[in-house]
């Protein structure tokens, strides 16, 4: 024997502290912020041993007292069961009064430290639990615990048969297990009692405790050399790093409570709230004290210790009182009495627990009878070589793999409770699955105690996972698992609200307000390592146990075989068999079925969702005692979607429902104090979880419609959003205040109402189709539907979400549905939140505005058209414009409320197009209901027209913003000019304007007309351009043409004109060359110039002036050579049926008045060759006359050119007057193709007389 001051010097202790303090930054899951860690690596080279302490109760450790020898324990020292801050309540608990493990220890642990379960720990326990695990080959005594898997997590707790036994005829909760262990292992069971023995040791040890911690000055306190100050500045040091003493004080226990239940508090979103049904506002960790406190579901234990033994890692919690020892910062005091030697057992169980509690020495004091005799230390690493307690460190850490391996294959079920049972003297260990024994001996699932702890337990990993899976997705399969487990354990009339609010969370592991990533899919189906968590969906299928042993031989099997073990899950057939190395190998592996359902169909995952909401629902509504005062509903009738034919709605009933709209629309406020319709109490669970449900499911019948309208399913989508209104309706109904976040979405909501409305007003040929999509309801519907009407008549939004079958009706709603959604997004409080969603609110204004102003155009038109006698505009008429017009303006100011430049350029283009056809409606009719003199009232809409289109393109700036709208300004714009300067012109106002001035402003007009005529961008436009750009210039010849015929007196005048025509004959020649379509108006444009020079040679007398202009009109008459062959093509290819009419580009604006040929025109062909021969016969017959009678000898070039006029003149002379169209066509083409090769004539149509 040794004295304490020589033991103390013998050498430096087993683990240092800069060891310790390296091993801190390892990686463990982490506690509480403010809980105390410290960790330790275990200096033994055999096995490998970390601890951190991660929370602990107790003040600093201080210095034992070093008894006298010959102190007799047997007497109390005056401290003796006094509450103490070194022992706290130890003095008392270790008398037996509450000494055993609690059933529930390991949820106190597991709730406390919730980040650790189901992924980063193995084993949760008292480590009371542990050593007997770990000392099954040594001992003799019965072990009983039970066993709960969560995910890799399992946790272990004693299971007190004698104690629950008794507890069973009180409670009635182990009745069934009662029988179970009497029929087939102790049949004659009955309570053993301890022995006087036994309470000795206790009560020695107590006093011995209490005389340590110098409770009455009967010893004094060995210091060691060390003063007081340097004792406490040494306490102060090795806090940080190492375990503290026992708890203190209750008040202290009780302060402690409040950082401990901090990191249980999960996000609002999730949290449980009053898990119980009943009443009283309670929170989770203490939902389960009702009636019996020591159930254990707080943390009880002094220090709780994150231990990993070899490559197990184990939470563990520890009551062992812990001292300081001088220069030692932390040891055990073990009290033995000196005439019984250690043996193995003691000596594992003071090894275990110093190397859980970070302690490196242990301080063993001897007695012979109470009689305290000698002190010894012994460090850590040497308790394994004491003599008569040897046992090798190695097979410790075997039989602690075999057991951990043994008790993870065979706990494969989530939320079952497994019974480990070890009866006294035997070497057999059975595992027994309780909660399949409950189930076959047709008990209730909640005669089971364990039920509600697991159940919660699983909600509360769950609800943790939930809050990191936000940032990553993999949890999610997990989640999905736990929640599905922790429901299918718990009844929904005992716990609605675990049973509501889990259901709400797999609600939310569906992402419906944003799509999948490409690579989600992997992330979410990443499956299934040994340690992940099982599929309980699967399990049901798949109930074989797995649990063979991949050896040979086998060391534990299923065990049906065996009669008198049949109900057993696994046997360890021997319990020596847990010393062999790898004995025991966890073969079972947790299938990857755990994966998250991910479906890239959305439709899919909205109906999941929506299957959740109702289940969470169902319990809320089951839990809500009031139904009596409901009116009664079938939830599997069907609730009619109303459709109605809107044509006959009065506009009265209309707005009233509209306003009904927008006030649900808006922000409620004030909270609601009164009982909901159902019963309700508002700021209850049922309360915030139906307010949380409602919204999911609104949320889910948004995705719903927004994927129906991309499909363009549009009844589909109506019925989905009228949904998705009517659950926010129930929510509103509901809830007191309605958050921003919340507002956003309805303004969301009624944005998409808005589109699909619209969309059905576009698309007004598919009515019946959609009116069958509407109409359709699944069950599920109707059930959400029932259990809406509990809270509300759901009808604020019908006028909205009715099918109307009038598309004006619906236009109206459609923008009545966009403006509630702009009230909402500029209301108080949102107005700085939402400006990216206001802006699409408002193009989506800016464009229902648009289509209802093109609406009421349309009608205008229509009524237009329809008009036999246009006397005068009716009153409809006008209404309809000014309705088009207000609408064109309040789109205006929405696209300019954005900069929105090119959607305004569009509004003030469509509102250009309804001034043209105000000027349309205001022609005049003479009496003979013939068109009359072009009206003031035309030109000024026609004027206005033209203001719109030029703002247009003022607001489009340039072509490059946004081509195709430039384009289409542009072209309207030059069609404008165009219709403008042709009904100047055809209709000239003579009674109200002079000859000049109608010239000069058709002339104006016509040059802008032409100014905006694109010939130069390759375009589809580009014929078109090309032919009003000709048709302009014809038009201005045969104008100026005109005037040079009628001009009396001005020769200078009569000069400019005559130039003039020739200079746009010859432009509009060279146009209608160009388009190769243009026959008939390139014949009538080069006859009128033939026309023109015939008329100009009238007035000369010079036979040689007149010869040359003669010479002159033949040459233009040449060049209608192209038009002949093109019209001689058209006509054959009518005759070979191969012609295919290019009417593509006819109709691109009513007001041209001749547009590119869609086909021949026979008539206008045939009435252009009766110009045609007289005028080509007169010139031949002149030019011949003349050339017959000239004074000057012919030269043989005249001579030539005679013969062939003759030749020519001939040959048309004796025509065919009835032949073929055809065969004239071809004869005209013959004939001007010989005058060609003799005459030289060039093919440009530029040439000048």
């Amino acid at each position: 024997m040794s004295s304490m001051s020589a033991s103390t010097g013998d050498g430096e202790p087993c683990i240092r502290l800069d060891n310790a303090k390296e091993e801190v930054s390892g990686p463990t899951c982490t506690g509480d912020n403010s809980k105390h860690e410290s960790a330790i690596c275990s200096g033994s080279s055999e096995i490998k041993s970390r601890a951190v302490v991660k929370y602990c109760a107790a003040p600093p450790p201080t210095s034992y007292a070093l008894l006298q020898e010959k102190t007799d324990l047997k007497l109390p020292p005056a401290n003796w069961l006094r509450e103490n801050p070194q022992l706290g309540t130890a003095g008392t608990t270790i008398l037996g009064s509450s000494s055993k493990s609690k059933p529930f220890s390991s949820f106190g642990m597991a709730y406390e430290f919730i980040d650790c379960i189901g992924d980063d720990v193995d084993v949760v326990s008292d480590s009371e639990n542990i050593k007997k695990l770990l000392k099954i080959p040594y001992s003799k005594s019965h072990l009983s615990m039970a066993v709960h898997r969560v995910g890799r997590t399992l946790l272990l707790d004693e299971l007190d048969i004698q104690e629950l036994f008794m507890r069973s005829s009180q409670t009635g909760d182990w009745t069934w297990l009662k029988e179970f262990y009497q029929r087939l292992i102790d049949q004659k069971w009955q309570r053993k009692k301890k022995s006087k023995e036994h309470w000795y040791q206790k009560a020695i040890l107590s006093k011995f405790l209490y005389y340590s911690i110098n409770g009455n000055g009967a010893a004094e306190p060995q210091s060691d050399g060390l003063n007081e100050g340097e004792e406490e500045s040494g306490a102060e040091e090795f806090s940080s790093s190492w375990p503290t003493a026992f708890t203190s004080t209750t008040s202290n226990a009780e302060e402690s409570e409040a950082p401990k239940q901090e990191s249980v508090t999960v996000d609002s979103s999730f949290a449980l709230g009053q898990v119980t049904s009943v009443p009283k506002e309670q929170n989770l960790p203490t939902i389960f004290n009702e009636g019996e406190s020591g159930q254990g579901l707080r943390n009880d234990f002094v220090r709780n210790i994150m231990w990993t033994f070899e490559d197990i890692h184990m939470l563990v919690g520890s009551n062992m009182p812990i001292f300081g020892g001088g220069r030692y910062p932390a040891v055990s005091l073990r009290l033995r009495d000196n005439n019984k030697p250690i043996n193995i057992l003691t000596g594992i169980d003071y090894w275990l627990d110093n190397l859980m509690c970070n302690v490196p020495e242990l301080v063993m004091c001897f007695h012979v009878n109470g009689i305290v005799q000698k002190y010894e230390m012994i460090k850590t690493e040497d308790i394994p070589h004491l003599e008569n307690s040897t046992f090798s460190t190695r097979v410790v850490k075997d039989i602690a793999q075999n057991v951990l391996s043994f008790l993870k294959s065979n706990c494969t079920k989530e939320g079952h409770t497994y019974w480990l049972f070890k009866a006294s003297g035997s070497d057999i260990v059975k595992l027994y699955d309780l909660t399949t024994l409950c189930e076959e001996a047709e008990e209730e699932k909640y005669q089971n105690p364990f039920t509600l702890p697991v159940a919660v337990l699983l909600y509360k990993v769950a609800s943790n996972l939930m809050l990191k899976a936000r940032q990553n997705r993999k949890h999610y399969g997990t989640i999905r698992t736990l929640l599905l487990n922790c429901v299918k354990l718990l009844d929904q009339d005992r716990h609605p609200q675990i049973i509501a609010s889990a259901h709400y969370m797999l609600s939310e592991l569906f992402q419906l307000d944003e799509p999948l990533e490409e690579d989600g899919g992997e992330s979410l189906r990443a499956g299934g390592s040994e340690d992940s968590y099982s599929d309980e969906d699967r399990e049901e299928e798949e109930e074989e146990d797995l649990t063979e042993d991949s050896d040979d031989n086998g060391s534990y099997s299923n065990c049906s075989s065996l009669q008198d073990d049949s109900k057993a899950v696994a046997v360890i057939r021997s319990v020596g068999e847990l010393s062999v190395p790898e004995k025991y190998r966890s073969t079972h592996q947790i299938r990857p079925s755990c994966a998250f359902p991910v479906s890239q169909d959305k439709e899919e995952r909205c109906r999941l969702v929506l299957s959740y909401v109702l289940k969470g629902l169902k319990a809320v509504d089951g839990s809500i005692k009031k139904e009596s005062d409901l009116p009664a509903a079938d939830p599997n009738t069907p609730i009619p979607l109303k459709y109605e034919d809107r044509s006959a709605t009065g506009a009265c009933a209309t707005e009233k429902g509209i306003s009904l709209l927008l006030e649900r629309a808006g922000p409620l406020q004030g909270d609601q104090k009164h009982t909901t319709r159902s019963g309700m109490i508002p700021g209850s669970w049922q309360h915030h979880m139906k307010l949380k449900l409602f919204f999911k499911a609104s949320k889910a019948y948004y995705v719903l419609s927004d994927a129906a309208t991309n499909l363009l399913k549009y009844g589909r989508a109506l019925r989905y959003i009228k949904l998705s209104l009517q659950c926010y309706d129930a929510y509103c109904s509901v809830s007191g205040t309605l958050h921003p976040h919340v507002l956003v979405f309805h303004s969301q909501c009624l944005s998409l109402c808005g589109d699909i409305q619209l969309m059905l007003a576009q698309n007004a040929n598919n009515r019946a189709a959609y009116l069958e999509e509407y109409s359709y309801q699944t069950k599920e519907d109707q059930e959400i539907l029932h259990s809406l009407h509990r809270e509300s008549s759901c009808q604020a939004f019908s006028m909205a979400t009715d099918l109307a079958m009038d598309p004006e009706y619906q236009l109206f709603v459609s923008s009545k549905c966009y403006e509630a959604a702009y009230e909402l997004l500029v209301s108080e409080p949102l107005k700085d939140l939402t400006s990216d969603q206001l802006s699409q609110v408002l193009k989506r204004l800016g464009n229902i505005r648009n289509e209802m102003g093109v609406y009421y155009m349309n009608q205008a038109a229509a009524m237009q058209a329809e008009k036999e006698v246009k006397k005068s505009v009716s009153a409809a008429e006008q209404e309809m414009w000014k309705k088009s017009f207000g609408f064109f303006e309040k789109g205006m100011k929405d696209f300019e409320a954005i900069g929105d430049s090119t959607n305004t350029a569009l509004l003030l283009c469509n509102t250009g197009r309804l001034m043209r056809i105000c000027a349309q409606a205001h022609c005049n009719l003479s009496g003979d209901e013939s068109r009359g003199e072009f009206s003031p009232e035309e030109a000024l809409y026609y004027n206005k027209a033209i203001d719109y289109y030029l703002q247009a393109m003022k607001a489009l700036a340039s072509r490059e913003k946004h081509s195709a709208v430039w384009d289409s300004v542009n072209w309207e714009l030059s069609t404008t000019y165009f219709t403008l300067a042709t009904l100047l012109q055809d209709y000239a106002p003579v009674s109200r304007k002079a000859q000049e001035q109608i010239e000069r402003e058709v002339t104006e007009a016509m040059m802008k007309s032409l100014k905006y005529c694109d010939l130069q961008t390759d375009s589809a436009r580009q014929p078109l351009y090309q032919y009003r750009a000709a048709t302009i210039h014809h038009r201005l010849a045969s104008m100026y043409h005109s005037c040079f015929r009628n001009q009396v007196g001005d020769e200078h005048l009569r000069k400019q004109h005559r130039s003039l025509a020739e200079l746009h004959y010859s432009k509009a020649v060279s146009l209608f060359l160009s388009l190769k379509d243009a026959p008939c108006e390139l014949l009538r444009t080069l006859l009128e110039r033939v026309a023109f020079a015939e008329f100009t040679m009238a007035g000369q007398n010079s036979s040689t002036a007149k010869l040359k202009s003669l010479t002159g009109a033949i040459e233009i008459m040449t060049e209608t050579r192209h038009a002949f062959q093109l019209i001689h093509k058209e006509l054959q290819e009518e005759q070979t049926e191969l012609n295919e009419p290019d009417a593509a580009e006819s109709a691109e604006s009513s007001d041209v008045a001749n547009g590119p040929m869609a086909g021949l025109n026979l008539q206008e062909v045939m009435k252009l060759i009766g110009v045609f021969e007289p005028s080509f016969s007169f010139l031949l017959l002149q030019v011949i006359k003349l050339m017959t009678t000239a004074k000057r000898k012919p030269s043989n070039k005249d001579e030539e050119l005679l013969k062939t006029y003759k030749n020519v003149y001939s040959k048309l002379l004796r025509a065919e007057k009835n032949a073929p169209l055809v065969s004239r066509v071809e004869l005209y083409v013959e004939l001007l193709q010989q005058l060609t090769q003799r005459t030289g004539s060039d093919d440009t149509g530029t040439r000048k007389p």
